[in-house]
């Protein structure tokens, strides 16, 4: 079967992330950004496809590939700076799932906290006023600075696992 992980990375969080993926895939698996897509991806048996959360939906340029990925099977994998059993990330994802074309469901999902760009930080602290929820505040920094702490090698090692599961499921015909 032929794989490969393709990924949307701003800060370097999700090609962290589609690294690892790669890692526990089959050898010779690649691991690309999303602006070196090979020409043959439709070739491909399964593509997990990583982005990180802007604004409650995958990035501009994971969004506008979702629609295209008609391969037989498609994995999803995100990161983003809030808590990843957050409703807010389940619904981020969801969101994501919907962007793929009309009748096909990923075939596994998984998502991780990342750092948050620190400009993207500079910028809502300056848009939002204190006591807003994206402005600044003693609780809002120690989110940030939990975030920064993230992907550790806890989050490599279950989205390495998520990689497992998610093949296996694919070759016992379950997705």
């Amino acid at each position: 079967m032929r794989t490969i992980v393709v990924y949307s990375s701003r800060t370097g969080n999700t090609k962290k992330v589609g690294e690892a993926i790669a890692a526990a895939l089959p050898e010779g698996t690649r691991a690309v950004s999303v602006q070196q897509v090979p020409a043959d991806l439709a070739d491909y048996d399964c593509v997990f496809l990583g982005f990180w959360i802007d604004r409650g939906q995958a990035d501009k340029d994971a969004a506008n590939l979702l629609p295209k990925l008609m391969n037989k099977h498609v994995a999803l994998f995100a990161t983003l700076g809030a808590d990843p059993r957050s409703p807010h990330a389940a619904e981020s994802l969801e969101k994501a799932a919907q962007l793929l074309p009309e009748g096909k469901k990923p075939a596994g999902k998984f998502i991780c906290q990342g750092a948050v760009d620190p400009k993207v930080i500079e910028m809502m602290y300056k848009m939002f006023p204190k006591g807003h929820v994206h402005g600044q505040s003693a609780e809002r920094d120690a989110l940030h600075a939990e975030a920064a702490k993230h992907p550790d090698e806890a989050d490599l090692a279950a989205a390495r696992a998520f990689a497992k599961k998610t093949m296996e499921d694919i070759g016992r015909g379950k997705v």
